[in-house]
């Protein structure tokens, strides 16, 4: 029997599962750049989005951290109270 870390660093090695994998990364760290320049360009801090958003710091910071890790990805609503916080708006563009 194969461990989830086998499995995956055995799939990590089709050359299409790696490029999706890696096209998914580009996203979430293009999102993460994205949502910290709104919230540094606002001037705040996490507890201070996280009060605007109704939530605690713990949640800002975990939001943060699950697309710089990856592990987690959190709903368009989330993001755009996120940013709503942020004095921004959120915007999708679905690209060719």
């Amino acid at each position: 029997m194969r461990t989830h870390d086998q499995l995956v660093k055995k799939l990590m090695r089709r050359p299409g599962v790696r490029a999706e994998v890696e096209r998914i990364e580009r996203e979430e760290a293009a999102l993460l750049d994205a949502l910290l320049k709104a919230r540094q360009g606002a001037g705040l801090t996490q507890a201070q989005v996280a009060k605007r958003m109704g939530t605690q710091a713990p949640s800002v910071a975990r939001l943060e951290r699950s697309l710089a890790t990856g592990r987690h990805s959190p709903s368009i609503a989330t993001i755009r109270k996120y940013v709503k916080a942020c004095g921004k708006n959120l915007i999708l563009r679905v690209a060719p």
